[in-house]
């Protein structure tokens, strides 16, 4: 092929002359641009789409050198290429925005693809260069299109902590992942194969190496979070999700991700802690109210021990928990319920002075919380104490938390729980704890407070009611009282009987409103003026009358007093019965329907009124029964029906129980009480005329 510009192109071998034509048509017209070289690197033949490239006329083009064509980093890269095709090359490629090059473009110009290789003369001897130039835009631009969308996606990985990966199809590592590496400070050969499970946390490699083999076996997705040891030497926690890429129903590799959810996973552990913790304080809460709730149900000391073994134990989960008051005077602590500290030969674990080393003794001391968690712990803070030591040789006790229990201020005694384990008490725990002390010893001082006044109540309410009632012969009395408030105060209810010097016997029950100090003495001023104007005028109204005109001197109108009053000839039956205000008596007879004693209604003492008495019989073998309306009335019934239920109450009595008084009062008040809570004061007064006494000798 020549390369003589001024000859035209010959025929080529086995082409006609319309072939040539076409051939030469297809070289002007074709979008790829050819050039024809000789041995001087001179352009001998330029085809249209090539002079274009190069800004340039076809005739501008031939006969001249790249350096007198193009710019010159292009035409350093044409001479070049010729040079090395004419030195022997088969063919120089390389790719060129010449567009850029000559006329000041941009990157997004056309991209060509250009090719330099040798043209041959007849002789076979090269005689030239071919250059042919190639349009690679549109490939280009899917390349750098392809190219930022995979920087983007590694920039998106990179923000969002992800680290993709890939295996081959047996899960061995067969590729570099930077980024793995750059976390993990594994080398390159480190990472390959199964070398990645080496970074993974040794408490869970077993797990995820598992899960990935079975994962390959049965190709199917592997998910995973797991411990990663960072290049620092720390561990991070990282999410793996992977799944295998098919291929024709074959499994060709498998592709996954792997992103760091530390922070996730410490923000959920953290909202875990503190719903765990919200949880375990409105536990505590609930507990501390139901501990509270317990011990204000506790009225004595032994109740509020009883009730704070079984707070520690299902609040707190003690093995024994013991509390212990303080002597003050003698300065010693004396455990109230001796099986909450295990005894221990030669140790004084029931009693002991404050100088004494133990647990409560120490609390009282340094009024602050003792906690040992251990015996261990317990040796260090009693200083190894001998009797301490022999003590923690004998016991099951491993942990113990003891707490002073203070009343303004000042120890009145100790709280000791107990536990067979070592146990770490929690800050929270303490608090929680500290409370229960405090509410124990409120209850403490409020049982120890009530239990004095119990006591005080018991002898004055002995005081006001007769020790014994008087032995009459044809005549057998029974009293039965019982307090509404458990002897906290003393009611308002009494009874009483005695010898008139008549021969007679009188006998009263009766209820003063109230509770307290307030009732009982005007109780008291009631019953002495009674027995008083019973010795001068013993008769029913008589009585009453006096009452009447010793309230108006002395008692207050608010202080309403009901009672009934009888005078009772103990040979025959017979006598009087005054009411003034009270429930009606209830006489029963072991061969008749039990029925109420009515009479007359009358006002309370202190309510001026005409005072009247009735005429009074008990038969022989009957009973009849004074009461206060504790017996027939409280918050569940009404007086009426109180009083219609205790008529059938009686009616249903065994006869072994109509001939007994006392076993008449306890009968009533068990068959009337049954099923109600009592709130009020119960007061009896029975009197019984035995059938062999009353009837006259044969």
């Amino acid at each position: 092929m020549s390369t003589e510009t001024s000859v035209p192109f010959p025929r080529v071998s086995g082409l006609g002359p319309a072939d040539s034509a076409l051939l030469e048509t297809l070289l002007k017209e074709a979008p790829i641009g050819f050039a024809f070289f000789d041995t001087e690197a001179r352009f001998q033949r330029v085809n249209r789409t090539l002079s274009t490239i190069y800004g340039r006329g076809e005739a501008d083009c031939e006969g001249r050198t790249p350096s007198d064509v193009l710019g010159p980093a292009d035409a350093a890269a044409h001479e070049a290429a010729i040079a090395a095709v004419l030195s022997g090359e088969p063919v120089v490629t390389g790719e060129h925005h010449l567009a850029a090059a000559c006329q000041g473009g941009s990157a997004t110009d056309p991209n060509w693809a250009m090719s330099w290789f040798p043209t041959h003369g007849v002789d076979g001897a090269v005689n030239g260069v071919a250059h042919i130039a190639v349009d690679l835009s549109d490939r280009h631009k899917v390349e750098v299109a392809l190219r930022r969308s995979e920087e983007r996606y590694r920039s998106l990985l990179r923000a969002s902590n992800q680290i993709v990966w890939a295996a081959g199809p047996d899960g061995r590592i067969n590729e570099d992942c930077a980024e793995w590496r750059a976390v993990t400070g594994q080398s390159y050969e480190e990472y390959l194969g199964r070398g990645w499970l080496d970074a993974v946390h040794p408490d869970d490699r077993e797990r995820v190496e598992r899960d990935w083999d079975d994962a390959v076996a049965d190709r199917t997705v592997f998910d995973a979070t797991f411990r990663i040891r960072t290049r620092s030497g720390d561990f991070r926690h990282y999410q793996s999700r992977a799944v295998p890429i098919m291929r024709d129903g074959e499994l060709v590799e498998w592709v996954g991700a792997n992103t760091d959810v530390t922070t996730q996973r410490e923000a959920d552990e953290m909202r875990h802690r503190l719903t765990q913790q919200l949880g375990e304080a409105a536990l505590r809460t609930v507990r501390l109210q139901k501990a509270t709730s317990d011990l204000a149900e506790a009225l004595t000391v032994n109740e509020v021990v009883r009730a704070m073994a079984e707070i520690g134990q299902s609040a707190v989960g003690v093995d024994r928990t013991a509390v212990a008051l303080l002597d003050r005077e003698r300065l010693r602590l004396r455990v109230l319920n001796p099986e909450g500290v295990p005894e221990i030969p030669g140790v004084r674990t029931r009693e002991s002075g404050l100088d004494y080393p133990n647990a409560m003794t120490m609390a009282v001391r340094e009024r602050k919380p003792f906690i040992a968690g251990s015996p261990l712990e317990m040796r260090a803070l009693l200083d190894d104490d001998p009797d301490v030591v022999t003590f923690l040789e004998h016991t099951d006790e491993r942990a113990w938390v003891a707490l002073p229990l203070l009343s303004a201020g000042l120890p009145i005694g100790a709280l000791r729980f107990a536990f067979n384990r070592p146990r770490d008490i929690s800050e929270e725990e303490k608090v929680f704890l500290e409370a229960l002390a405090g509410q124990c010893a409120l209850a403490l001082e409020r049982a120890t407070l009530f239990e004095r006044e119990h006591r005080t109540a018991e002898a004055l309410q002995k005081s006001l009611l007769p020790e014994a009632l008087p032995d009459v012969r044809g005549i057998r009395m029974r009293a039965f009282y019982r307090s509404g408030t458990q002897h906290v105060q003393v009611g308002g209810d009494w009874y009483d009987a005695f010898p008139l010097p008549d021969g007679r016997v009188a006998g009263v029950l009766g209820d003063v409103m109230g509770k307290g100090i307030k009732a009982a003495t005007g109780m008291s001023r009631v019953r002495n003026a009674l027995r008083a104007l019973a010795f001068s005028m013993p008769e029913p109204a008589d009585v009453l009358s006096g009452l009447d005109r010793m309230f108006e001197a002395t008692e207050r109108e608010e202080q309403i007093t009901t009672l009934a009053y009888f005078v009772l000839e103990s040979d025959t039956g017979h006598g009087y019965l005054g009411n003034a205000g009270h429930l009606p008596p209830l006489l029963v007879a072991p061969d008749a329907v039990p029925r109420l004693v009515e009479t007359e209604p009358a006002t309370p003492l202190g309510l001026t009124s005409p005072r009247e008495h009735h005429k009074f019989f008990v038969p022989p073998g009957n009973t009849v029964v004074l009461y206060s309306d504790g017996l027939v009335e409280n918050r569940k019934r009404a007086v009426a029906s109180g009083l219609e239920e205790l008529v059938s109450v009686a009616s249903q009595a065994p006869a072994e129980v109509v001939g007994d008084p006392q076993k008449m009062l306890e009968y009533l008040v068990e068959g009337m009480l049954a099923g109600y809570e009592q709130d009020d004061d119960v007061t009896l007064l029975a009197v019984h005329v035995p059938a062999t006494e009353a009837e006259p000798d044969n």
